[in-house]
């Protein structure tokens, strides 16, 4: 069913008309794309553990229910073992090297691999190399800025918020300028797996980059181990624990990560947090008067419009989740956006307060599965929007953009025309 409804809205078929098939939860519905947040009200309201007719898995969207499920080492994300995952997205289908590419992904695998994966990795990407980026990250910041400036005008996702963080990760892996179109392709394509939903709409196109990527990335090793450079790819060449060390395969899945989820995270970051400030005036002036209000604005931007909406699940024991049981192997939605806006946890939730201290949003998650570049998004959030607030504090747009990404999981502007007054 569910590869019928994306043939349905490939053909332009009216997705409202879906309403009532999809019962309490249409996320193709074009209301939905414009503002999710009155529907993901409704469910916490009427019913906090939904089944799905169509998707068949169980969605939750109170903050508790969700961390607790963050939190629940029962609770798996080797979706690519899951009957029911595999029911509703035709993995089985996958060519062998590109199915092993993407099941030795950080996202798709549990402790202990996962924590030796994560480990190994960690030693490499650390924050002390992130804090060494800042002054480069601001002159990437402002470069781009300068560009746009004779024009006094801005397409903000086009000119800023999606080229800032492709640069940032190339720079940190120490790709070439002349290799970076290619990589920004690679890295939209790779993007694509972060939605289960839209990402076989687009099958071929990443098969054919993680591919691509993963042979420009074998010569780049190869270069790394005989002239190791002052570079995070270097670093995840060298890393070494016990003996062990990362795989060409996990290497290369590792580094798609990296590249893909983000650049596509961090753009939709800048672009959620700019449509903020452009629809609540009051706290845009507030943040211009006081920039050491920066940290907490980037994280109120997360929690009040997440980049990432949902992240799922597989139960492998039976759980109680709102005195409703979800057996063994049935996956679970955690609605991380709903969750960011429940009332039980965050006092006036739909109100946008750049200064707003008890913020323990779930944009990031929670235990194990926190994201792994949550400081450089953070760090690159904060440089960005201090940039433009600072060169051009009476920047001026709509409100409203003018389209939205097609993706359900992932939110974000496709773009956003700035004046700079």
């Amino acid at each position: 069913m569910i590869r019928l409804v994306r043939l349905l809205a490939r053909l332009g078929w009216p997705m409202r008309l879906l309403d009532p098939l999809f019962g309490r939860y249409n996320p193709f519905h074009p209301d939905f794309r414009a503002d999710p947040y009155p529907r993901y009200r409704r469910l916490q309201q009427e019913a906090p553990v939904y089944h799905h007719p169509i998707m068949r898995a169980w969605f939750l969207s109170r903050y508790d229910d969700v961390l607790a499920v963050l939190r629940d080492p029962a609770s798996s994300v080797q979706r690519m073992e899951s009957h029911a995952f595999r029911r509703m997205f035709p993995v089985g289908s996958l060519p062998p090297a590109f199915a092993e590419w993407v099941r030795c992904n950080l996202l798709m695998v549990d402790p202990p691999e996962h924590t030796r994966l994560r480990g190994l990795v960690g030693k490499a990407f650390t924050p002390r190399m992130v804090e060494r980026l800042v002054p480069r990250i601001g002159q990437i910041a402002d470069a781009l800025l300068d560009a746009a400036e004779e024009r006094r005008e801005i397409d903000w996702v086009r000119d800023v918020a999606v080229p800032l963080p492709v640069t940032v990760i190339a720079e940190m892996l120490g790709v070439p300028p002349a290799d970076r179109d290619r990589l920004k392709r690679w890295s939209d394509d790779l993007a694509a797996l972060l939605d289960p939903i839209s990402a076989f709409d687009r099958l071929d196109a990443t098969i054919r980059s993680a591919a691509e990527f993963g042979a420009y990335l074998a010569d780049a090793m190869a270069e790394r181990r005989v002239s190791p450079r002052d570079d995070l790819l270097s670093a995840l060449v060298a890393v070494e624990e016990e003996g062990d060390r990362l795989s060409a395969v996990e290497l290369s899945s590792m580094v798609g990560l990296l590249l893909g989820a983000g650049h596509e995270t961090t753009t939709n970051l800048l672009g959620n947090a700019v449509v903020g400030l452009l629809r609540h005036p009051r706290e845009r002036k507030r943040l211009r008067e006081d920039p050491s209000l920066l940290e907490s604005a980037v994280e109120e931007f997360l929690r009040f419009d997440p980049p990432v909406q949902m992240t799922d699940r597989i139960a492998t024991r039976d759980l109680e989740i709102g005195g409703t049981t979800i057996r063994a192997g049935e996956v679970t939605v955690l609605l991380l956006a709903a969750a960011n806006r429940d009332p039980r946890r965050f006092a006036d939730p739909d109100r946008l307060d750049v200064g707003r201290t008890d913020n323990r949003h779930l944009s990031f998650g929670q235990g194990a599965h926190f994201c792994l570049g949550a400081h450089l998004a953070r760090v690159e959030a904060r440089i960005a929007l201090g940039a433009l607030l600072r060169r051009f504090p009476d920047f001026d747009g709509e409100p409203d953009p003018p389209g939205w990404n097609a993706s359900i999981t992932l939110r974000g502007p496709s773009a956003l025309p700035l004046r700079l007054a």
